[in-house]
């Protein structure tokens, strides 16, 4: 049985906020709460898998300290300039 577009946004954004740190659950549940809704299929693709990243290497990317692969360097950008984040 196939996901519905409405539950797989629900499971995308419990993700996003049951993270392993506190700083990335307020980060990506967020961005989550804010964009998921808008986001195409390719760019949900991407969030998707940028979920499965360790939250020590998504908060380095989201923080500058290190550049982020290139399939998420747009995702990540967007997220570094999300309110809040300072």
């Amino acid at each position: 049985m196939s996901e519905t577009p409405e539950t797989r946004l629900k499971r995308l954004r419990m993700r996003a906020w049951r993270r392993g740190t506190k700083e990335m659950d307020l980060i990506l549940g967020g961005y989550a709460d804010t964009r998921l809704a808008g986001l195409t299929g390719g760019a949900l693709d991407t969030f998707e898998a940028l979920l499965d990243e360790s939250d020590q290497e998504l908060y380095r990317w989201v923080s500058g300290q290190d550049s982020p692969p290139p399939r998420y360097r747009v995702l990540v950008a967007d997220l570094a300039r999300m309110p809040g984040r300072g």
